[in-house]
């Protein structure tokens, strides 16, 4: 699906019969609104939702906006001047004038929050993940949108840069700052994508009473 196509009203004709969205990554404003909107109305229908890249920084945002009630809430990439700058231009890319490979790129470590999604899915408490990115969720207001629900459970070594996210009172509201997608292989999914489909799967099973007696008949 176009982002373009899921921005306003457009979201629910759009959305409605999906068990689950990946919000994917990129750069600039094109569609970005739209990945907004496909988080958000995820979040309120129980849609399983994994965000990659600038798609962690679509669900902070709409979770900004919708559930802290934070208008005009955006990333500083999108809106220079936005009033509340969930997402920010990394400390370290402040003094980059050279953009040609200088991104934060390549494998880094996270450290996950024990008992979380993302801990359960990987089975392990350091993960290593490749980058492509400048802006990251802005750390000054970390401790706010944790107030408001967004869990940070996954943190680079120092602590600085959040990795991860998640939400508690969803079926799978989780996102990444990494691309996953580049270590995932058809016969070894990642464990992101695996817990991804199957909550997809419970949710069109749970949706599909008559496709839930056949599977049973059949077993």
């Amino acid at each position: 699906i176009q982002a373009e196509d899921v921005e306003g009203l457009l979201a629910t004709a759009r959305l409605a019969d999906l068990d689950g969205v990946v919000i994917p990554g990129g750069f600039g404003d094109r569609g970005f609104e739209g990945k907004i909107a496909a988080a958000g109305y995820a979040r309120e229908h129980d849609i399983p939702c994994l965000g990659l890249c600038l798609g962690l920084q679509a669900m902070t945002i709409e979770f900004a906006r919708n559930v802290m009630g934070l208008a005009g809430a955006n990333s500083t990439e999108m809106a220079p001047d936005t009033p509340h700058p969930v997402i920010d231009l990394m400390h370290d890319q402040r003094d980059v004038s050279d953009k040609g490979g200088t991104q934060r790129l390549g494998a880094y470590y996270a450290i996950l929050e024990p008992g979380s999604r993302v801990h359960e899915a990987y089975g392990e408490p350091v993960v290593s993940e490749r980058h492509r990115h400048r802006w990251e969720l802005n750390a000054q207001w970390k401790p706010r949108l944790e107030a408001a629900g967004l869990r940070c459970t996954g943190l680079s070594p120092d602590r600085r840069l959040v990795e991860f996210i998640e939400l508690d009172d969803h079926p799978y509201w989780v996102a990444t700052q990494a691309h996953p997608e580049f270590k995932s292989r058809p016969d070894r999914p990642h464990p992101l994508f695996r817990e991804l489909v199957a909550h997809a799967l419970a949710r069109h099973e749970a949706r599909t009473p008559s496709l839930r007696v056949v599977d049973e008949s059949v077993a």
